[in-house]
Formats: structure tokens, C-alpha cells, sequence
């Protein structure tokens, strides 16, 4: 019975039965790219693995805004050594996350021209964001901590091989 009340309470939370009226909207700070990422700033973190990429997160650039988003530089490598750079952010409280910026050829921040807010999902496509969200940045739909703690999650657990296929995992 208590767990009903509580899974009807999440379901209505979740359809937006449970706002608050007078709560101001949520609004997104604006946003500054970072300077490109530095190799020494660079931690790789585990992904899956199926998956022959490599994942790093520049720590340098990890923030957490006053909006509750936090925002990082992505680097993802290839085994072939073709490399993808992005800016990008997670927001806990929605299980969303955005691309801000992809680093041309140059290493220069060009603004992402689809740089909406969408589901982080366990997919090819977004596991990085997923794998950060569940693994170092969320618990559940709060932040694990300030910008400091989130780092040193990272350092931390970074690599552990502990972390299962997210295959199977589904939406956050």
C-alpha cells in the first residue's frame, strides 16, 4: 500500500499534478564556452564494453550553474585516432541533456546549430551522457554534489570496469 501511494505520488510528480503554482519557471543561465580542453585535463571515464571508443571529461571545464545544469567538455576518440570534442550539459531534474558547442578542426568552440534540451537515453548515440549521468553527475533527479565533488567522483570511479552494459538499461 505504501509503495502505491508513493509510486502514485513519482507518476504525478512526473505528469506535473504536483507543481507548485508559485514556483518561478526554471530558466537556464547563459552559457560561455570554455577554452578547449587540455590533455592534462583530461580523465577518461567507462562507457561499455562493446564500445571501442574512449571517453574523457575535462574536469577544467566541469561546472555546476546556479540553473542545476552541469556543464563539461566531452572528448570521445576513436581507436583509429579521429577525435570529436563537444560542450555540453546535464540537467538532473529532467534526466536531459544539451550540446552546446563541437570544437572544429582548429580546436575552436563553433556554437551547435540543433542545441536543444533532449532525454538522455541509453542509446549509441548519447551513452557517454548517460554513462556521466548515472555514473558521476545524478542520483536520480538531483546532483550528487557541487562541481568538486562531482570531480573527484570522477577521479575516483573514472575507470572502474564495474559499471554494466548499458544496453538494457532504457530511458534515464
Amino acid at each position: 500500500m505504501v509503495a502505491g501511494v508513493a509510486l502514485g505520488v513519482a507518476w504525478g510528480a512526473q505528469a506535473g499534478l504536483l507543481i507548485d503554482r508559485n514556483e518561478e519557471p526554471w530558466v537556464e543561465e547563459g552559457v560561455t564556452f570554455p577554452a578547449p580542453p587540455r590533455s592534462q585535463d583530461l580523465r577518461q571515464f567507462f562507457v561499455a564494453a562493446n564500445n571501442p571508443n574512449s571517453y574523457w571529461v575535462d574536469v577544467a571545464t566541469l561546472s555546476v550553474g546556479s540553473d542545476g545544469v552541469v556543464r563539461y567538455a566531452l572528448v570521445i576518440r576513436s581507436p583509429r585516432g579521429a577525435e570529436n570534442r563537444t560542450y555540453e550539459g546535464i540537467r538532473c531534474a529532467t534526466g536531459e541533456h544539451r550540446l552546446y558547442a563541437v570544437a572544429d578542426a582548429n580546436g575552436e568552440w563553433r556554437a551547435s546549430r540543433n542545441s536543444e534540451w533532449g532525454p538522455i537515453r541509453f542509446t549509441t548515440y548519447n551513452r557517454a551522457q548517460a554513462a556521466l549521468a548515472q555514473d558521476f553527475i545524478c542520483d536520480g533527479v538531483t546532483l550528487v554534489g557541487d562541481a568538486k565533488a562531482i570531480r573527484a567522483k570522477i577521479e575516483r570511479e573514472g575507470m572502474r570496469m564495474l559499471t554494466p552494459s548499458l544496453d538494457d538499461r532504457g530511458p534515464l
